[in-house]
């Protein structure tokens, strides 16, 4: 009986390891200089654009634990705070898109915010990071995820293509815009559940299943965009 609960403590244990901790034969791959965005096809002489404010829009993606030994695991939200785009306001259309290996992995106020109530260390936000960049995104092979973006017959339901993992899926997203009398100023914020698998990502899962990532993810997004102001004497329109 003790030699059974002893290697039942030992297949657990590594569980929680292959789980949690990096793989250090493959690195994570290095964050790269942003790229410009380039320009949407609907982009044409005269068109008002407001540019995406990556310091005041955050992107969450929140991932749950699943499997026979969730209990073992954690709940976790990645975020991007690098968004780059642009909204065309008059034509109801908007593209964005952000890098992978610029996700930052559970920040303590957006557990809180998410509910989420357990506190992975220091050393399993690193581990997760490193199997969500290597082991499931190939992050490397597949490096950005991008948000086309039209209004359809509902003002405030979007036809969205959303780019990830080298798949295009076109979803519904419902969006709350909020935009300024001037026109120089929008925010934009609303949610929707996807699936890993829809995008062909196999979640994450050690030991058959025991212990793994669930299918569904929680997408989450506040934007603001507004009108770039040209320096004196650039010669730059605003807002193109």
């Amino acid at each position: 009986m003790f030699s059974q609960n002893l290697r039942t403590v030992f297949l657990l244990a590594c569980a929680v390891l292959a789980a949690c901790t990096p793989l250090p034969q493959t690195p994570t791959p290095a964050p790269a200089a942003p790229a410009t965005i380039p320009a949407p096809a609907w982009q044409r002489q005269g068109v008002h654009l407001l540019h995406i404010a990556p310091e005041e829009s955050l992107l969450t993606i929140t991932v749950r634990r699943g499997g026979a030994l969730a209990r073992l695991g954690h709940d976790h939200v990645v975020a991007s705070r690098s968004l780059q785009g642009v909204v065309a306001p008059a034509l109801g259309r908007a593209q964005f898109r952000f890098r992978l290996d610029e996700l930052r992995v559970d920040e303590a106020s957006l557990r809180q915010a998410a509910g989420l109530t357990t506190t992975p260390s220091a050393d399993a936000i690193a581990g997760t990071r490193h199997n969500m960049l290597v082991r499931v995104l190939e992050a490397e092979r597949y490096p950005w995820v991008s948000i086309d973006a039209r209004r359809t017959g509902d003002k405030e339901v979007f036809d969205a293509d959303i780019t990830l993992h080298g798949v295009t899926r076109t979803v519904q997203l419902p969006v709350r815009i909020e935009q300024a009398a001037d026109g120089r100023r929008l925010q934009a914020s609303g949610s929707l559940l996807l699936k890993q698998s829809d995008f062909g990502i196999v979640p994450f899962a050690v030991l058959g299943g025991a212990m793994a990532v669930q299918d569904q993810m929680e997408l989450a997004f506040r934007i603001t965009a507004r009108q770039e102001v040209s320096a004196p004497g650039s010669g730059a329109s605003p807002g193109r």
